[in-house]
């Protein structure tokens, strides 16, 4: 897969993820793959995805089904960790960025 075609999935997959048809508003999938602006109820759940995903538990998700379906859980905890994915990924990719530059300008100077 080239880059281009990688860059036009991810963002073909984070329109889906964040304004695709759901139970939960765009405007909250939004702020859960952003890991801001989110009710104080949802902040935590979003912050361990964020963080250290594998720390979730049953009872993280059994505190928040009494105020969110199953459904808009679901989405938020989708929207989260694809944001968190997101973020990591472009990190990523910039540090590969500034190693190429580096490496090609340190071959500038030597040459």
């Amino acid at each position: 897969m080239t880059l281009d075609a990688m860059r036009a999935a991810r963002a073909q997959l984070m329109e889906q993820v964040l304004r695709g048809p759901g139970s939960a508003s765009p405007e909250l999938r939004a702020a859960a793959a952003a890991g801001a602006g989110l009710p104080a109820d949802l902040a935590a759940l979003v912050e361990k995805i964020h963080r250290h995903a594998y720390q979730v538990t049953d009872e993280d998700m059994a505190s928040l089904r009494g105020r969110y379906s199953d459904d808009v859980l679901f989405e938020i905890v989708v929207a989260a960790a694809t944001g968190a994915a997101e973020r990591r990924f472009l990190s990523g990719l910039q540090a590969v960025e500034e190693a190429a530059t580096g490496n090609a300008a340190k071959k500038e100077e030597a040459a």
